[in-house]
């Protein structure tokens, strides 16, 4: 037998080898890197979840605190110009939405920006109905008109049915 077979018969059974331990080690790879992936979104999503609920309730909260029933019972004082309660109102809303700003970080784009325009509907409504009034209206005045504007529906209630969805999804 010449020379060369030798070589060839010694030499494909090694590459059969050594292709057939590439192979297996690359999937075995492969597949590690997969399994600790998993464990790794596995193990951030336990941690975010907690964070992420805590978002949604204080956007709950956020949203109930400005609601305008809430709000003008919270700061309230009939000794105050209409205008004076106006800013009072608007400074407080305009607090409470920089207070919670982060949290757009962990809720929905959509829960956000239902979360937006409640506020902004909040700040139309007051800026509306103290544009009605006289100008020497007191304070009273100014409660009694946004509460006439807010009778029939709140104007942060589907930010909140936004929110409610959001979390049952995270269940």
């Amino acid at each position: 037998m010449p020379a060369y077979a030798i070589i060839i018969i010694a030499v494909i059974p090694s590459l059969i080898v050594a292709v057939t331990a590439f192979v297996l080690a690359k999937h075995f790879v492969e597949n590690d890197q997969k399994k600790r992936l998993l464990e790794l979104k596995f193990h951030s999503k336990e941690l975010v979840t907690p964070v992420r609920l805590q978002a949604y309730e204080r956007m709950a909260m956020f949203l109930e605190r400005i609601d305008p029933n809430q709000l003008l019972f919270r700061v309230s004082n009939p000794e105050l110009t209409a205008y004076q309660m106006q800013t009072i109102l608007l400074a407080t809303i305009r607090s409470e939405y920089e207070h919670n700003l982060s949290q757009q970080v962990y809720i929905s784009p959509e829960a956000w920006e239902g979360i937006k325009n409640a506020k902004e509907k909040v700040v139309n409504i007051i800026n509306l109905a103290a544009g009605h009034l006289d100008e020497g209206a007191m304070a009273t005045d100014l409660a009694g008109a946004v509460l006439a504007a807010v009778a029939d529906t709140s104007p942060t209630a589907s930010a909140m049915e936004r929110l409610k969805k959001d979390v049952a999804l995270l269940y």
